[in-house]
């Protein structure tokens, strides 16, 4: 049942004002402190419980007020801070027990954050992944986030939050933390949610864009596995929007690494890739292009360095031009072969006659 007005302004106050009633009485509880703030009454215990269980039933009931009131969350430097963060991650585990999409979305936008901030600490990535864990236990958490990627022209991991989780799941050997590891289980499930949805239409097009800038940035760094992964989903918006391609024409020459990196996936993994990257014409004007760079940057002689990364560029464009002369030279050789058996099969029939050429020419 969708929120109506009257509902909607009754609601967000009640949030808000329940949430700094919660917050005023942790914040009295605390060593050394002097009590609540000047003008906020701390609760009595019955109370306090009395708004936890009113404020769960709310969320649980009503789990899209909880998307009005993120913003405000996000933004008041009240709502900020190590010591409210447990707080608004139960918030969010109550709403995800009414939604599970209506709590990943607000996971993603106010609590992953955190996570790549300064002030990030073990403690505060331990109680963001505890609740994320907990959304995708359920026995059918995938299915239903995967189907529900997009709610309401939202998506629930946006590619914003999209390039924390591959910083965070792929960071240097040296910068690994205990978390890590709970990062790589659940990342599997979150791309997949992040990369849902109709191939072909305006919104994952403008997606694939906004995924290959940071992705392709990726793709050129030193950590392996990161640039692994990055390659990986920059090739899979080249599946999704060709206009990913003339994205890539721009930035060719400043992003040499990474362009080394993915034309090197291309065309290690053409088998697999080629299928999904049909119609291919727009790669191979863009490799075309490719070629023409890199004649023009070895004839004018760049530095070592440069020199070493346009020949290796050079060397795999060559060769996915190659796979894709060939695999055009077999459709036309097919055809060929098909044409030449439904002639051949008109010349040696006894009865050109009784042939029925409308089944010859479905054939052909």
């Amino acid at each position: 049942i969708g929120l109506t007005k009257d509902l909607f302004l009754h609601l967000v106050p009640l949030f808000l004002w329940s949430l700094d009633a919660i917050l005023a009485d942790l914040a009295s509880q605390q060593p050394g402190s002097k009590g609540a703030k000047k003008g906020t009454q701390p609760a009595s215990s019955k109370s306090q419980l009395a708004i936890f269980v009113a404020l769960a039933m709310v969320l649980r009931r009503k789990p899209d007020a909880l998307v009005s009131v993120l913003p405000t969350l996000r933004e008041t430097s009240k709502y900020q801070g190590q010591d409210k963060l447990p707080v608004i991650a139960w918030m969010i585990a109550q709403a995800s027990q009414g939604d599970l999409a209506v709590g990943l979305y607000a996971w993603s936008q106010n609590l992953l954050p955190v996570v790549s901030a300064k002030s990030s600490n073990p403690q505060s990535r331990d109680i963001i992944l505890q609740l994320v864990e907990k959304i995708l236990s359920g026995p059918k958490a995938r299915t239903i986030l995967v189907n529900g990627a997009v709610r309401k022209g939202e998506r629930l991991i946006p590619p914003p939050a999209l390039e924390i989780l591959l910083r965070v799941t792929f960071p240097a050997s040296s910068a690994r933390v205990k978390a890590t590891e709970r990062f790589e289980a659940v990342y599997p499930t979150l791309k997949e949610v992040a990369l849902a949805g109709a191939t072909g239409s305006k919104a994952m097009n403008q997606v694939a864009q906004q995924m290959l800038t940071f992705a392709f940035k990726a793709a050129g760094e030193k950590t392996a596995e990161l640039s692994k992964e990055a390659a990986g989903i920059s090739i899979w918006c080249f599946t999704q929007n060709a206009e990913c391609y003339k994205q890539w024409d721009k930035v060719y020459e400043d992003n040499l690494e990474a362009s080394v990196v993915v034309l090197k996936r291309l065309s290690e993994e053409w088998k697999e890739l080629s299928v999904k990257l049909a119609p291919v014409d727009p790669l191979r004007e863009t490799l075309k292009k490719f070629r023409q760079k890199n004649e023009k940057a070895l004839e004018s002689g760049v530095d070592g360095a440069r020199q070493s990364l346009f020949k290796d560029a050079d060397k795999y464009c060559k060769i996915l031009l190659g796979k894709l002369s060939r695999g055009h030279g077999c459709l036309k050789g097919m055809a060929f072969a098909v044409v030449a058996l439904a002639v051949g099969a008109v010349v040696m029939s006894p009865n050109m006659e009784s042939l029925d050429w409308d089944k010859l020419s479905v054939f052909v």
